[in-house]
C-alpha cells in the first residue's frame, strides 16, 4: 500500500517520501523595525529598573541622616572607658541605651566600640544634665 502527501503543493507518493528525509526546511526570521524596537525595550528595562531603584533609595538614606539643628560638645574618650560608662557619668538621669545610640548616631559610629583619645560629640541634651 502506498501513501499520498501534500507538500508545499506537490503531491508524492510514499517513494518519493523517503528521499526526503534527511532535507530541513529553513525559515529565515526577519525582524520588522518594531520588533526590533520590542526586544530593545525588553533588554533595557532590566537596567532601568535597577538606575531607578538604586536612585531613590539612594536620596531617601541621604535626606534621613542630615538635621539642621543638632547642637553638641566634643568629649575626649580616656582608656578603658565605653560608651555605657560615658552615658552614665555624662548623664546620669537620661537613659544609657538613649544616650548610647544617640551618639552612635551622631558620630556615624560602625558599633558601640570606642578607643581611647577619640573625640565623640554628646548632643547638648544629655551634656547639660550634669
Amino acid at each position: 500500500m502506498s501513501t499520498i502527501g501534500v507538500i508545499n503543493g506537490s503531491t508524492i507518493s510514499s517513494s518519493g517520501l523517503a528521499g526526503m528525509h534527511g532535507t530541513v526546511v529553513r525559515s529565515r526570521l526577519r525582524l520588522t523595525r518594531r520588533g526590533r524596537m520590542v526586544f530593545t525595550t525588553l533588554a533595557a528595562l532590566p537596567v532601568l529598573v535597577v538606575v531607578a531603584v538604586v536612585g531613590l533609595n539612594g536620596g531617601q538614606a541621604s535626606a534621613g541622616n542630615t538635621s539642621a539643628d543638632v547642637h553638641f560638645q566634643t568629649v575626649t574618650v580616656e582608656p578603658g572607658e565605653t560608651l555605657w560608662q560615658l552615658a552614665e557619668e555624662t548623664a546620669p538621669n537620661a537613659d544609657p541605651r538613649d544616650f548610647v545610640q544617640d551618639v552612635v548616631n551622631l558620630n556615624a559610629l560602625d558599633g558601640s566600640g570606642v578607643q581611647a583619645g577619640e573625640q565623640l560629640a554628646i548632643p547638648t541634651k544629655y551634656a547639660d544634665t550634669k
